[in-house]
């Protein structure tokens, strides 16, 4: 299962020079691009130093963006690479106005790079951020917070990453590595255990799960050898329910994992994870978190 993997890989480096790159172009308008203020008002010679500080209390994330970021600028401008030196760790809760890193160099390559690195980390640290919360409100509870495909498009490993840098559970990565059998699968194959027939024979290899709205659906999924149920839109009541039907079935077909989906608030975490699910799925980690202020402060 995808919720399997290590939730401590680290950002992929070929993704991350991609999305900073596609950045880059941007804001610079393509290879190797300009900036009209910068270049026109200060000396190409000029050599700056500075921090970059959060502002606001913050879980960080996206660290390594500020030397792919200058790397990228000062390859594009043939100018040396500004000097970085790291004062935080992604997955670290900082208080306000914390340093994150130092820098020194070219003003025109830390210039140019300011926007595109802070967006990242901005970003990146929002989601990290908002998913400690989840984290912290399920702490002891049995159950961990999963993120969706709910993302950024081409943003999706920084913000997967971000999530894992909160305390967060990646779940899959995209329609390739996991099945997902919803309503409009099911209503396509005509059942529960035809989507999932169909899907084991063509993908043997691939993990299976199930949308699931009431306990005929969890007994027809899990007679047909599926062993991750997704409890969708239920009250509390009703799940609570069906989870004690699933937990005393597995004496007989073994672990089944349970996943709470849709309408989740952290207000009603607790509560949910109560019924003893093993996940919840909580969309707004990547679709609604809120960025975090995070600035370049030069000398």
């Amino acid at each position: 299962m995808p919720e399997d993997l290590p939730q401590d890989r680290p950002l992929d480096p070929q993704i991350l020079a991609i999305i900073v790159s596609r950045a880059l172009d941007e804001d610079m308008g393509g290879l190797p691009g300009r900036d009209v203020t910068t270049q026109a008002t200060i000396p190409a010679r000029t050599q700056v130093t500075g921090e970059i500080v959060i502002r606001e209390e913050g879980v960080l994330a996206g660290v390594d963006a500020i030397t792919e970021t200058l790397g990228q600028v000062a390859d594009r401008l043939d100018l040396p690479v500004p000097r970085v030196k790291l004062l935080a760790a992604d997955g670290e809760r900082l208080a306000p106005m914390a340093h994150v890193a130092e820098l020194s160099g070219s003003g025109h390559v830390v210039l140019i790079a300011e926007r595109t690195m802070l967006n990242v980390l901005s970003r990146a640290s929002g989601t990290a951020t908002h998913t400690r919360r989840w984290a912290d409100a399920l702490a002891g509870s049995g159950a961990a917070v999963l993120d969706t495909r709910k993302t950024t498009p081409g943003l999706r490993e920084l913000e997967k990453y971000a999530v894992r840098c909160g305390g967060g559970t990646n779940k899959r990565m995209g329609l390739y590595d996991c099945a997902m059998v919803k309503d409009n699968h099911i209503l396509a194959a005509g059942s529960v255990t035809g989507a999932i027939s169909a899907i084991a024979k063509r993908y043997p290899d691939v993990p299976i799960q199930v949308e699931v709205e009431r306990e005929s659906q969890a007994r027809e999924a899990i007679d047909a050898g599926c062993r991750y149920l997704m409890l969708d839109n239920m009250s509390v009541e009703a799940m609570a329910g069906l989870v004690g039907v699933v937990r005393s079935l597995e004496p007989a077909h073994g672990r089944i994992r349970l996943e709470a989906t849709g309408g989740l608030t952290l207000d009603t975490a607790r509560a949910v994870a109560a019924t003893g699910v093993d996940y919840m799925s909580v969309g707004a980690l990547t679709h609604s978190s809120p960025i975090i202020d995070i600035a370049l402060d030069l000398h």
